[in-house]
């Protein structure tokens, strides 16, 4: 870029997030003067605020860059990792969350206290708090930075090295989207999540457009026409053993993997936490979901148009998507692509920081005050915490480039220390009524030690892929709960206590919705496989295609017509 087209580049994107703060300050004013509208936006949060932050606190520059370039240099199959998302989502509407929201929880370690004792919602704590402060949090910010240095050449611009770059960058971006968080709350986060999600939905349609054009030579047709017929394993979802993601994995580890993320993890679904209603909050999932499964369309198939146009002459896998913006985005356009790059790193950031804040609060905070704080109190000891992780990630972030097996290895291994036993204690909770809070503690444990000893010591001598070793530790791990709760089970059985803070009807659509979403997520597979677009479209792909419609045109007919009558009763089993 030459010094008017970086000029031009930087003042539309300081235009654009000046638009979404003002808009996100207009729509909180006067609401975060509470522990509920500071931590959950006074619980009003509507399914469409939900749907968007859902989506931007997910997808941040590691999708963007990380995806692509998987793409471009393997296949889709890393696409399991967004797609099958929607599985999770299904069950955090129907299983998880009309339970969370009966209990009227703001955090999930104050449901693992009401179910089994504070010992271990202080375990819990300390795992989420861990885990967010050295590595997520920081990740975030150094995955954010590096895409930034990638697209917009940060070191040259500014004439300094690389590593004082890449520093820069993290403290400017830490402290514009700290700046939600802190003074702004959950209902902010939600809003610029939503604004910035909707930019990166118009980015996401625009780039693989373009490239179809810059492929077909100005012909859009011409383009798709080279990528469904030539080099169609580039298209191929499912996975062999040399993949990134081989196929099997999706129903093992993967389905653990993606509960934990979609259905405990405290930054994800606390905005969840804090809808209006139980049937805004389910619609809010399942519209999320629909966006995971775009996700191969709008952040995988851009990787695929780079390897048609570059090749495999990339110096590394993660260079393509940048290239690629550089090469079909207009100079008018770099500005709001930087805008939404730059939010959906906000998002994941400032999300991180506002739960990080909301667990110290009112899971470490308030019960050592004897839960006796008042909402002025509270909110001053939430901003005070949430400077401090942000400038502690500050000082982790720039750490992360001298990681000898780098950025995502080092997520990769840290999360698998505590996502499988977290959805594990959750499932025991939700589900049986005698296991004992001794069960949980020790599968913590357990799950550290064992985990440990097989990434770290026997890794050489038992070659299990993580999401399989994810999967055999999960039920190794129900399993011990169970029998405790066999031999030593709790003296009095748990009783769930409804707390009815808001409306617990559920969508009576939701079903048929759930129906559509799962189906969308098979024909997905079956598009990106040789039963489709591999090699070219089967003789088998069309009739399974109209069956699943005609699964969706039945169910949702039989809704339609028994909805009045059936008020959504059969949607949700009592908790």
């Amino acid at each position: 870029m030459n010094t008017e087209d970086i000029a031009v580049t930087l003042i539309t994107a300081v235009f654009f997030m000046a638009l979404v703060a003002y808009i996100s300050y207009r729509k909180t004013r006067g609401e975060v003067s509470t522990q509920d509208g500071y931590f959950l936006a006074g619980r009003g949060l509507s399914a469409v605020f939900i749907a968007g932050s859902l989506l931007l606190t997910n997808l941040s520059a590691e999708q963007l860059i990380g995806l692509n370039g998987s793409a471009y240099g393997f296949n889709l199959s890393s696409m399991a990792w967004e797609a099958t998302a929607a599985v999770a989502t299904v069950a955090m509407a129907f299983v998880f969350l009309p339970r969370y929201l009966a209990g009227a929880f703001t955090t999930l370690p104050q449901f693992l206290c009401d179910r089994f004792d504070h010992g271990l919602r202080r375990m819990t704590v300390i795992l989420f708090m861990v885990g967010y402060g050295l590595v997520t949090i920081p990740g975030v910010l150094y995955s954010g930075s590096i895409a930034v240095l990638q697209l917009f050449d940060v070191p040259g611009l500014l004439s300094v090295s690389y590593s004082q770059g890449l520093l820069i960058t993290i403290i400017s971006i830490g402290c514009l989207g700290a700046m939600y968080a802190i003074f702004g709350g959950l209902r902010a986060v939600a809003v610029s999540d939503t604004l910035n999600g909707l930019g990166l939905l118009i980015i996401g349609i625009a780039v693989p457009v373009l490239g179809l054009a810059t492929l077909g030579e100005g012909d859009v047709g011409r383009g798709l026409e080279i990528v469904v017929s030539t080099d169609t394993q580039k298209l191929n979802a499912i996975g062999s053993a040399d993949d990134p993601t081989p196929f099997g994995t999706l129903f093992t580890g993967m389905i653990f993997a993606n509960l934990f993320y979609w259905c405990t993890n405290q930054y994800v679904i606390q905005r969840t936490l804090a809808a209006r209603n139980l049937a805004e909050g389910q619609k809010g999932v399942l519209f999320s979901g629909f966006f995971k499964v775009l996700v191969p369309f709008l952040m995988m198939i851009p990787g695929v148009i780079a390897f048609h146009l570059y090749g495999e002459g990339m110096a590394s896998i993660d260079l393509a998507y940048p290239q690629l913006i550089r090469d079909v985005l207009p100079v008018y356009a770099t500005g709001f692509f930087l805008a939404v790059l730059l939010g959906a790193v906000f998002s994941s950031f400032n999300s991180l920081l506002n739960s990080a804040a909301t667990l110290f609060c009112l899971d470490v905070y308030s019960p050592l005050k004897n839960d006796k704080v008042s909402d002025e109190q509270m909110l001053k000891v939430a901003k005070i915490a949430s400077v401090v992780i942000a400038l502690f990630s500050f000082i982790v972030a720039p750490l992360l480039q001298y990681a000898p097996e780098g950025l995502w290895q080092i997520i990769r291994i840290f999360t698998g220390f505590y996502n499988i036993p977290v959805i594990a204690i959750v499932v025991i909770g939700l589900f049986t009524r005698h296991v004992p809070a001794l069960g949980p503690k020790i599968i913590i444990v357990f799950h550290i030690v064992a985990y440990g000893l097989f990434q770290f010591i026997l890794n050489d001598y038992i070659n299990i892929h993580f999401l399989h070793l994810y999967a055999i530790l999960f039920f190794t791990e129900i399993g011990i709960m169970l029998l405790i709760g066999y031999l030593k089970p709790r003296e009095a059985e748990w009783t769930f206590h409804k707390r009815e803070l808001i409306d617990l009807t559920p969508w009576r659509f939701g079903i048929p919705c759930a129906t559509t979403l799962l189906s969308c997520v098979v024909g997905l597979y079956l598009l990106f496989s040789p039963i489709g677009l591999v090699n070219g479209i089967s003789a088998a792909f069309l009739p399974l295609i109209s069956v699943i419609v005609l699964i969706n045109v039945i169910v949702w007919c039989w809704y339609a017509r028994d909805s009045a009558n059936s008020d959504g009763g059969m949607l949700v089993s009592d908790v």
